[in-house]
């Protein structure tokens, strides 16, 4: 039997996987995504801060992402969950499950560009999912605009959470850091935010409140209810990147992906881009951009092997 092969095989249908896959299409590159469709902002309504589509829903985004990959020849995205990527001879062989009745994939590539993203792991608190992507959002960035001086909160149970409240003061002059008993602000950070008008509430967490949809309030365990009207959550992010077991990659403390500035892994011919290296800003145009940094650098060395493979032998 002939298995199919293509020039790139990438990895997360994301906008870093998508960019590269658009960039590499335009670069004569046979290629195909293979994107296992379970975007990690899907509760997200709208986007913000991509040039020309600011305001986009995010899955919208991604379906005009994925018909101008289709547009070329070159280009082919399906929806399939990977789940084996090894070594084979000079190239490598992806194996995935279809989704949403797509068909399995059984395929090698020359090189893989991996863009599977993170997986996110927010508070136990139990209706704080009826409101994460309307009311309560997780980057910046992204969407603290809109909140522009309301009453918010930010829950997390990390470290970093005084960093985060000093960046919510752009916006906010009325904030409240609930560390849920378990997250750390430390006595010099914690002075920084009261000169700022910003308060720490160290006191466990009940649930998040709200009425017909909307978010009112966080109300503690002792039953006290703070009035809030949205805010934003620091998830516990970790790789999605369970299928690269067999490649022994390198990864730093956390398990993220570690690539040179190209995106090249420390395995030749593997690439990674956008957040399934050490997450930064979560904009989806920083991720995007990453996938296109990975196409030129991927299209760069696919160029060197094909002249050492053609040269002459003397």
């Amino acid at each position: 039997m002939t298995v199919e092969s293509y020039d790139v095989v990438v990895i997360g249908g994301g906008p870093a996987g998508l960019s590269a896959a658009l960039n590499l299409v335009r670069a004569r590159r046979r290629v195909l995504v293979v994107d296992g469709n379970r975007p990690r902002n899907a509760a997200t309504l709208t986007a913000h801060g991509f040039l020309t589509r600011d305001g986009i829903s995010p899955l919208e985004l991604r379906r005009l992402a994925r018909d101008e990959v289709e547009s070329y020849d070159e280009g082919e995205v399906v929806f399939a969950q990977v789940t084996g990527l090894t070594v084979s001879g000079s190239g490598f062989r992806v194996v995935a499950s279809g989704v949403r009745g797509a068909a399995d994939i059984d395929v090698l590539a020359d090189t893989v560009v991996i863009a599977t993203g993170l997986t996110e792991t927010l508070p136990a608190v139990p209706s704080i999912r009826a409101y994460y992507g309307t009311q309560l959002h997780s980057c910046v960035e992204c969407d603290a605009y809109e909140k522009s001086d309301a009453p918010l909160a930010l829950i997390g149970e990390t470290h970093d959470l005084a960093e985060r409240a000093l960046l919510l003061t752009q916006w906010t002059s009325d904030l409240i850091v609930f560390t849920n008993g378990v997250g750390t602000v430390g006595d010099d950070d914690e002075r920084t935010l009261a000169r700022l008008g910003v308060s720490v509430e160290r006191r466990p967490i009940d649930d998040v409140v709200g009425e017909r949809g909307a978010m009112t309030g966080i109300r503690l365990t002792d039953g006290t209810e703070i009035a809030r009207s949205g805010g934003f959550v620091r998830p516990l992010w970790s790789p999605s990147l369970s299928f690269v077991d067999d490649l022994d990659l390198d990864r730093d403390d956390d398990g993220f992906l570690v690539t040179d500035a190209a995106g090249r892994t420390s395995l030749p011919g593997v690439y990674a881009a956008g957040e399934s290296t050490e997450p930064g800003p979560q904009q989806l145009i920083v991720a995007a951009g990453s996938g296109a940094v990975v196409a030129a650098a991927v299209n760069r060395d696919l160029i060197g092997v094909s002249v050492e493979r053609d040269a002459p032998v003397l």
